[in-house]
């Protein structure tokens, strides 16, 4: 099963307030910033789209 096959059919649906997930991460100020869901949805599609790009290069 590749990438594509296990995510191309599902849809996420956002929540509409961003809730803390149980982890932070610490700024360049000392601050605990909540990693929230949105956070985490947007990494994921940055990287989903990294791979994609290095694999039409292969």
């Amino acid at each position: 099963m590749s990438l594509h096959d296990s995510t191309s059919d599902r849809r996420v649906i956002p929540l509409r307030n961003p809730r803390p997930v149980g982890g932070a991460v610490i700024d360049a100020q000392g601050r605990e910033i909540p990693i929230t869901e949105s956070m985490i949805q947007r990494a994921c599609q940055e990287l989903h789209k990294q791979l994609e790009s290095e694999l039409k290069q292969a």
